[in-house]
C-alpha cells in the first residue's frame, strides 16, 4: 500500500476538511475525469477511480476515523484494521447524490420527478420603444405579439376530434425509461425522457389537422402594457400569465416586456438625477438675472447670480426622476450654465465691447482692436481680388 496517494492528497484537501469540502472537492475531480465525458482516456479512469476511493472512505465517518488512525493498512487487514471491500461501497449512494443531473438519476430510493406532470408554460420576451418623458411619467403602451392559445378544434390534446391519445406502450404512460449501463462500477440504471412520446406519456394515432397534433395554434393579440413612472432603458416589465400556454394542465408562463428609452436631445439620465446644460449670455453672466431652463417639467425660471461663470452647476431639486417605488419622491435636475461667446459681431458692437474692455482694464486694453483692423488690412493685400 506504499505506492497509494494520501487520500486527502487526492482530493486535494486538508486532514481537517468539512464532509462538505470533501464532496465539494470530490464533486469537481469526478466531473473532470469521468469516463463518459473522457472516453477511451486510460489516465482521466485511473484518476477518476481514484478519486472515488478516497471519496468512499472520507465520506463515511468510521472508515474516515480508521483511516486517519492507521492509514491505507486499516484497509489492507493489518494494523489492527478490519479490512474494506471497495466492492460493496454503495456508488450507486455517491453518484446518485452527486451525479443525478449527468446520469439522470439512480436506483435506491433516488426518484426523479415525472416528466409528464403539470408544467408551466415557457416566458415570452418582447420589447416597446417608449420617450424619454414617457419613461419618466409613465405610459400605457399596447403590443402586438403572437402567443399560443390552445387549438379550438382539438382543445389542447393534439388528437383528431372524435379520438384520444393513446397511453404509451413504451413508457405505460409515465414518460421515463429506465435502461442499465455498464460502469467502471458496475451495472448503473439509468432514466431518460421517453424517445417514443417525447416525456408525454401519450401517443397521438390521428392528429388534429388544424394543429398538426402540436394542440395549440398561433395568434396575433394586441396587450396593454401599464409601464411604470421612474423605469429605466433595458428593464422590464412582467405581465403574469400572458407567456406560452402550460403543460399537461400547468399555468401559463409570462410575458416580459423590456422596454427602450430613446435618447432625448437635451436631458440625459443617471439613476433618478437629469443632466443638461442652459446657454446665457455674457451680459447675464456678468449682471445676473433671470434665465428660462428646460425641465421634464416644461420651463422654469431660473434667476442666475451676478459673476456666474461657464461650467457652474447648479441644482433644481425634485425635477429630477420619480422613483419606480414611489412615484412622489422624485430626483434632481443638474443644470451647467455655458456663457455664450457671439460669433459674430458689428463694428458698433465691437467698438462698444472696446469701450468695455477699457473702462475694466484701463490703459493696459486686452485687445487692440486697431491692430486686429491692420492685420485684417495685410490679408486683403496679400489676397486681392483679381478681375476678369
Amino acid at each position: 500500500m506504499a505506492d497509494k496517494r494520501d487520500y486527502y492528497e487526492v482530493l486535494g484537501v486538508s486532514r481537517g476538511a468539512s464532509d462538505s469540502e470533501i464532496k465539494s472537492a470530490y464533486r469537481k475531480l469526478a466531473k473532470k475525469y469521468h469516463p463518459d465525458i473522457n472516453p477511451g482516456d486510460k489516465e482521466a479512469e485511473v484518476k477518476f477511480k481514484e478519486a472515488s476511493e478516497a471519496y468512499a472512505v472520507l465520506s463515511d465517518d468510521e472508515k474516515r476515523r480508521q483511516y486517519d488512525q492507521f492509514g491505507h493498512a486499516a484497509f489492507d487487514g493489518g494494523a489492527g484494521g478490519g479490512g474494506f471491500d471497495f466492492s460493496n461501497m454503495g456508488m450507486d449512494d455517491i453518484f446518485g447524490d452527486i451525479f443525478g443531473d449527468i446520469f439522470g438519476g439512480f436506483g435506491g430510493g433516488r426518484s426523479r420527478a415525472q416528466s409528464n406532470g403539470p408544467m408551466k408554460g415557457q416566458n415570452v420576451r418582447t420589447s416597446v420603444r417608449i420617450t424619454f418623458e414617457e419613461a419618466c411619467f409613465g405610459v400605457e403602451k399596447e403590443i402586438d405579439i403572437t402567443l399560443k392559445e390552445e387549438c379550438p378544434s382539438c382543445h389542447g390534446t393534439g388528437a383528431k376530434p372524435g379520438t384520444s391519445p393513446e397511453t404509451c406502450s413504451k413508457c405505460g404512460g409515465k414518460g421515463q425509461v429506465v435502461f442499465t449501463q455498464q460502469s467502471l462500477f458496475g451495472m448503473v440504471r439509468n432514466v431518460q425522457s421517453c424517445p417514443d412520446c417525447r416525456g408525454t406519456g401519450k401517443i397521438i394515432r390521428n392528429k388534429c389537422t388544424e394543429c398538426s397534433g402540436s394542440g395549440y395554434v398561433s395568434k396575433r393579440k394586441k396587450i396593454s402594457v401599464s409601464i411604470p413612472a421612474g423605469i429605466d432603458n433595458g428593464q422590464c416589465v412582467r405581465i403574469r400569465d400572458k407567456g406560452e400556454p402550460g403543460i399537461n394542465g400547468g399555468g401559463r408562463g409570462d410575458l416580459l416586456v423590456e422596454v427602450i428609452v430613446s435618447r432625448h436631445p437635451v436631458f440625459q439620465r443617471q439613476d433618478r438625477d437629469i443632466y443638461s446644460t442652459a446657454p446665457i449670455t455674457f451680459a447675464q453672466a456678468a449682471l445676473g438675472g433671470d434665465v428660462r431652463i428646460k425641465t421634464i417639467d416644461g420651463e422654469v425660471i431660473y434667476t442666475v447670480k451676478p459673476g456666474t461663470q461657464t461650467d457652474t452647476r447648479v441644482r433644481l431639486r425634485n425635477k429630477g426622476v420619480p422613483s419606480l417605488r414611489n412615484k412622489q419622491v422624485r430626483g434632481d435636475h443638474y443644470v451647467t450654465l455655458v456663457v455664450e461667446v457671439p460669433t459674430k459681431m458689428t463694428q458698433e458692437q465691437k467698438d462698444l465691447l472696446m469701450q468695455f474692455d477699457r473702462a475694466m482694464n484701463g490703459d493696459n486694453p486686452s485687445v487692440d482692436i486697431t491692430e486686429e483692423k491692420s492685420e485684417d488690412n495685410k490679408k486683403r493685400k496679400k489676397h486681392p481680388f483679381k478681375k476678369k
